[in-house]
């Protein structure tokens, strides 16, 4: 069996979503000093909606991957949904992950949520 699956390698050769949101709702960044692998997640939502979603990732071919499906998965999604985000429906998506990358789906799904948290508290203040 190969390593990776066909959509991991797809995701990690053409990346979707990569980026920089300037004036971004929500943004969440994540590290794992272990692998050295860190994801920035930029959000634009409008109406409780991600209209928008780019992320920046240094990081091996699974972290990319990972990062590339986590925001095609919530791209157009209600806040509500992309809450629900998990890193198990992101390797899934991606037609599973060695078990050493796992916790690259794991950031990818930290990250979502840190930049939904960010966004929730600049609606309070």
């Amino acid at each position: 069996m190969a390593l990776y699956s066909e959509k991991v390698m797809d995701h990690f050769r053409n990346p979707r979503n990569v980026g920089v949101i300037e004036d971004a709702d929500g943004v969440g960044e994540v590290g794992n000093a272990k692998c050295g692998d860190i994801m920035k997640m930029y959000l634009k939502i409008e109406d409780e909606i991600i209209k928008d979603v780019k992320f920046e990732t240094f990081g091996c071919g699974s972290a990319i991957a990972s990062s590339s499906m986590a925001t095609e998965l919530i791209k157009g999604q209600p806040v509500s949904e992309a809450m629900k985000l998990t890193n198990k429906a992101v390797a899934e998506a991606l037609d599973g992950l060695p078990d050493y990358k796992m916790h690259c789906s794991v950031l990818a799904e930290e990250a979502i949520r840190l930049a939904l948290e960010d966004y929730e508290n600049k609606k309070k203040a």
